[in-house]
């Protein structure tokens, strides 16, 4: 029976360093759940948006992101709740070890902070490939560094024989925390990786499909799904009271009153302005709860392909290009010149369009030497520097999506340089860690290195909705 999701069995898998096999065990937990024919809720701490992709391909619902530094505390609860409506049980990855939060913010951001505000048990996934007995003293640190967290059991990865994992359990039962499953070395679920982490499940196809079955099997063969749902069960009503996000009542202009209902039904009459969002194997960062955000502002959103589809959607008034991988992909995108001319005809229109990371880089001139949209006068090309960080920023104009002065919260994470790196209008300026302005604001188009999620700032999708409307 599908519960409230204010009370929905829920677990967070976590581990003590990134490269423990978190996502290996979460995905295929999920994939195994689903399996046994519970609806399975899929989460991830942090702004990570390839493992949310793994997650849906397993679970059959959208990945979705829960971020306390890009959304704030107060939202991580909501969000969740958003999500698990109509779900059985609700699984949440971590990110990074356990305590690993937000550079100099304490456990902001952490997978901790996160079970904590959920109220979730946490498993702790430890890659026990190099050790025996001091597996012992490793989860006992974990289990009592911080009291709020409930470390409710351990799956033991890359375990190498019975004999160790024998060796394995021994020493943990006089730590007190049950062994819920042993996880052998397998190299069959492995999933390949590149500059910026695991490819895409957009890329992969039908490898990806074998890759998160060979998951669920491994993990339904080494676990024990019965104490880990029983685990799950054990949590009560999420804390504080929280009501599940509504991204109707976030895209509500100000100024609508609650009594006139969805947004939406109130634009039929005046018509749904198109709002084109690139996908594909190229574009494939994006939050779900922007095309949410969008649709309840009044849109209506088509997704293309800038790899395969020569024309932008019939009726496009807006164009929001997220995060991805044009620079695997740039030769194929330089090829579609008919689709460059409708984006650059787009921008000088004067439409809205919002561009990040990989969006900017597809309006820059070129991408190493290959001619891309041209609406940025600034080119781009591939770099041996990895830029990786939380940004604390302030919209230094008034564009598509931020009125000037508007405070958000992005994050950047790319092997990507562009030149100049600020148009004579920047999108952002960056207050921490280092001070500096960077991205573009031209006639409607507002293009950044910054990913954000609009969640925290409902005004965005609302904002830029409006400008479709009246561009």
């Amino acid at each position: 029976m599908v519960t409230s999701p204010a009370r929905v069995p829920r677990l967070v898998i976590a581990a003590p360093s990134s490269g423990s096999g978190k996502t290996t065990v979460a995905t295929g937990l999920m994939a195994a759940l689903t399996a046994r024919g519970l609806t399975v809720s899929p989460h991830k701490v942090g702004p990570d948006y390839i493992d949310p992709g793994y997650h849906a391909l397993a679970t059959g619902r959208a990945g979705r992101n829960l971020d306390a530094y890009l959304c704030g505390a107060e939202l991580i609860a909501p969000l969740f709740l958003h999500g698990a409506r109509g779900c059985d049980i609700a699984v949440v990855e971590g990110v990074m070890g356990l305590y690993d939060g937000a550079a100099g913010e304490g456990e902001l951001a952490s997978t901790a902070q996160v079970a904590k505000l959920l109220g979730a048990p946490v498993v702790l996934v430890v890659d026990a490939s190099a050790q025996s007995r001091s597996v012992a003293a490793l989860v006992h640190g974990f289990v009592s560094w911080d009291p709020e967290v409930r470390v409710g059991g351990v799956i033991l990865n890359k375990v190498a024989s019975d004999r160790h994992e024998a060796l394995l359990r021994e020493a943990l039962e006089p730590v007190g925390v049950p062994v819920l499953g042993a996880v052998r070395r397998a190299e069959r679920v492995s999933a390949p990786s590149r500059h910026l982490g695991l490819v895409p499940v957009a890329e992969r196809g039908r490898l990806a499909v074998e890759a998160v079955a060979a998951m669920a099997s491994q993990v339904a063969e080494g676990c024990d799904l019965a104490a880990l749902e029983s685990l799950a069960r054990s949590a009560g009503a999420v804390p504080g009271g929280a009501a599940p996000w509504t991204p109707a009542v976030s895209a509500r202009h100000p100024d609508r009153s609650a009594d006139e209902g969805d947004p939406s039904r109130s634009e039929a009459a005046s018509g749904r302005p198109v709002v084109a969002v690139a996908g594909g194997a190229a574009f494939t960062f994006s939050y779900a709860e922007h095309a949410e955000l969008l649709a309840a502002a009044g849109a209506e959103v088509v997704t293309f392909d800038p790899l395969r589809d020569e024309e932008l959607p019939a009726g496009t008034r807006g164009l929001v290009i997220g995060g991805g991988f044009p620079e695997v992909y740039a030769a194929e995108l330089s090829a579609n010149e008919r689709l460059r001319a409708a984006v650059a005809g787009l921008a000088e229109s004067g439409a809205p369009v919002a561009a990040e990371c990989a969006g900017l880089l597809y309006l820059c001139r070129e991408l190493d030497g290959l001619p891309l949209c041209g609406v940025l006068d600034a080119s781009a090309r591939m770099s041996e520097r990895l830029t990786l960080g939380y940004r604390d920023a302030v919209a230094v104009a008034d564009s598509c999506l931020a009125a000037a002065g508007t405070r958000m919260r992005g994050h950047e994470f790319h092997r990507t340089v562009v030149e100049p790196g600020a148009g004579g209008v920047p999108a952002w300026g960056v207050r921490a860690p280092k001070p500096h302005v960077e991205g573009f604001v031209r006639r409607g188009v507002h293009a950044s290195y910054l990913h954000t999620h609009w969640a925290s700032e409902p005004g965005v999708a609302r904002r830029f909705v409006e400008r479709c409307r009246t561009s």
